[in-house]
C-alpha cells in the first residue's frame, strides 16, 4: 500500500537494506529530544485518550443499550428460537473482518525497516478507539430508538467497517505523524465517515454492500487530502528510512495473505441472506483471482529487468477486492467479476510505478503507503462499475430477488437510470465528505521533525537502540543541498 522509491541510492546502503531512499546525511539520533518535547509527549497522549475514553464511556453509559437480539429479557421474551439468533448468522463473518482490520491492515504497514512498532501498535490504537466513537456515531444516525442507541451483531461489523476507513488514510500519512495526531484525525473522520454513510444509504437510497465508495474511497481521499495538508518540504531527511528490507516485507505479506482470504466476508459481512450473501463473496473472490494475476503480469513488464516488485504484489493483487465492493451483491456474473479484478489490478500496478511519484513532485501528496492505487483508484473504478450495473439492471435478470438488492427498484418508486445516477451522485458526496480532511491542520501536535520520520524510536522504547542511534551518529556528513 505504499509508494515506490524517490530519489537517489544511498552511497553506502546498510546490509540487508533495499536502496529507496535519498543520500543519508548526518542528524542527531531519534533520542536526542528537548526537554520540553518529552513533557508534551509525556502529557499529550495520555490526556487525549484518558480524555476520549471517559467521554465515550459517560456516552455509553447514558446512551448504549443491548439490541432485542441481545438482551436477555427482550430475546427470551419474544419466544425465539435460540438458532434464529443474528449471532449465529452474522458471527463469522464479524470474525473475519476484525481479523482484516487489526492483523490484515497492521501487518501489511510494517515494510518501513524502522515502524513496524508503529504501524502495529498505532493500528491498535486507532482501531479500539474508532470502534468504540463509531458505535455511538452511527447509534445516534441508524439504531437510534427510544432515547438510546441499540448495539448488536451488525453494529460490531459496521464499526469494523469505520476501522478500516481510518487504517486506510493512516496508511497515507504513515511515519509522519504522532500519535495525538492520528487520534484527532479518528475523532473527526469517524464523524465524516458515518454523516457520509447515512447520507448515501439512508437519504440517497445507494447501494455500495462492499465499501467501494463509503470506505475505500472515502478513506483513501480523505488520507490523501490529509497528506497534502500536512506536507513536509524537506521530507527527504527521512528517505533512507522509508524504504524496506527483506524481513519487513514478508511480514507485510502476511496483511497481503489475511486481507486476500478474508476480503470475501469483507464485501459479504452485511449482504441479505439467501442469494444476496453467496454472490457477494462468489463475485469478491473471482476478482481477486484476476487481480493478482494481472498484478503479476504487469509488475514483471514494467520491472527492471522483467523483475517483479514486492511493492506491486503485496498491494495491488488486492485491487480486486476493492474493484467490486459496490457492485459485489449485483448480477455482475463471474465473468465480468475477473474483467473487473484485472482491470484493477493492472491500474493498481501502473499506478505505483508512475503515478505515484506524480503526485508528490506535482501535488505534493507524500502517499506513504500508496493507498491511492490501492484504495483510492480502484475505489472510484468501483463505485463506476457499480453505476453501470444498476443502470443495466432488469426485473428479468433478478427476479424476486430484486427486492433485496435494489427495493426502489422493485417498488417502482426509481427506474434503473434513475438509480444509477444516485450512485454516481454518492460518489460525489463521498469525495466532498473526504475534502473535509482540509481541517486538520495540526503542526502543534507533538509530529516528529522531517528528519526523525518513519523511526519508531520517536514514540517506542525500542531493543538495541543505543547501538542504532551509533550507527546514526557515523554517519558521514554532506553538505546539505536543500533550496
Amino acid at each position: 500500500m505504499w509508494a515506490g522509491p524517490l530519489g537517489a541510492k544511498p552511497a553506502e546502503p546498510a546490509p540487508g537494506v533495499k536502496p529507496r531512499g535519498a543520500r543519508r546525511q548526518h542528524e542527531p539520533g531519534p533520542m536526542a529530544k528537548s526537554p520540553r518535547r518529552v513533557a508534551g509527549r509525556r502529557l499529550l497522549l495520555p490526556l487525549l485518550c484518558l480524555f476520549f475514553q471517559g467521554a465515550t464511556a459517560i456516552l455509553f453509559a447514558i446512551f448504549v443499550r443491548y439490541d432485542q437480539q441481545t438482551d436477555a429479557a427482550l430475546w427470551h421474551g419474544g419466544n425465539h428460537s435460540n438458532a434464529d439468533n443474528e449471532f449465529y448468522f452474522r458471527y463469522p463473518s464479524f470474525q473475519d473482518v476484525h481479523a482484516m482490520v487489526f492483523v490484515g491492515f497492521g501487518f501489511l504497514m510494517v515494510f518501513l525497516q524502522r515502524y513496524g512498532y508503529s504501524s502495529l501498535g498505532f493500528t491498535f490504537l486507532l482501531g479500539a478507539f474508532a470502534l468504540q466513537w463509531v458505535t455511538l456515531v452511527q447509534g445516534f444516525l441508524h439504531s437510534f430508538h427510544g432515547g438510546h442507541i441499540h448495539v448488536g451483531m451488525e453494529s460490531l461489523i459496521n464499526a469494523d467497517f469505520c476501522a478500516g476507513a481510518v487504517l486506510i488514510s493512516f496508511g497515507a500519512v504513515l511515519g509522519k505523524t504522532g500519535p495525538a495526531q492520528l487520534l484527532l484525525m479518528a475523532l473527526l473522520e469517524v464523524a465524516l465517515f458515518g454523516l457520509n454513510e447515512f447520507v448515501l444509504l439512508s437519504l440517497l437510497g445507494v447501494r455500495d454492500a462492499g465499501g467501494s465508495m463509503t470506505i475505500h474511497t472515502f478513506g483513501a481521499y480523505f488520507g490523501l487530502v490529509l497528506s497534502r495538508v500536512l506536507y513536509r518540504p524537506h521530507l527527504e531527511k527521512s528517505q533512507h528510512r522509508q524504504g524496506s528490507v527483506y524481513h519487513s516485507d514478508l511480514f507485510a505479506m502476511i496483511g497481503t495473505i489475511f486481507l486476500w482470504i478474508f476480503w470475501p466476508s469483507f464485501n459479504s459481512a452485511l449482504t441479505s441472506r439467501g442469494d444476496g450473501q453467496p454472490r457477494t463473496a462468489l463475485n469478491t473472490y473471482y476478482s481477486l483471482t484476476a487481480s493478482t494475476l494481472s498484478t503479476f503480469a504487469l509488475s514483471a513488464l514494467v520491472g527492471k529487468d522483467g523483475r517483479l516488485d514486492m511493492v506491486h504484489v503485496q498491494n495491488a493483487a488486492l485491487a480486486g477486492g476493492v474493484v467490486v465492493g459496490t457492485a459485489s451483491e449485483m448480477m455482475l456474473t463471474p465473468f465480468g467479476a475477473l474483467a473487473a479484478g484485472c482491470l484493477a489490478g493492472a491500474i493498481s500496478t501502473l499506478g505505483y510505478k508512475f503515478f505515484t511519484p506524480i503526485l508528490e513532485s506535482k501535488l505534493k501528496i507524500q502517499d506513504t503507503c500508496g493507498v491511492h492505487n490501492l484504495h483510492g483508484m480502484p475505489g472510484v473504478l468501483g463505485a463506476l462499475l457499480g453505476a453501470l450495473m444498476t443502470g443495466l439492471t432488469t426485473h428479468e435478470a433478478y427476479g424476486d430477488g430484486l427486492q433485496s438488492v435494489f427495493p426502489l427498484i422493485a417498488e417502482g418508486q426509481r427506474s434503473a437510470t434513475s438509480q444509477a445516477i444516485y450512485q454516481l451522485f454518492g460518489l460525489s458526496v463521498t469525495l466532498l465528505f473526504a475534502s473535509a480532511g482540509l481541517l486538520l491542520k495540526l503542526p502543534f501536535l507533538d509530529a516528529p521533525p522531517d528528519s526523525q520520520c518513519y523511526e519508531d524510536q520517536m514514540c517506542w522504547e525500542v531493543p538495541g537502540e543505543h547501538g542504532y542511534e551509533a550507527q546514526e551518529a557515523l554517519r558521514v556528513e554532506e553538505p546539505d543541498t536543500e533550496a
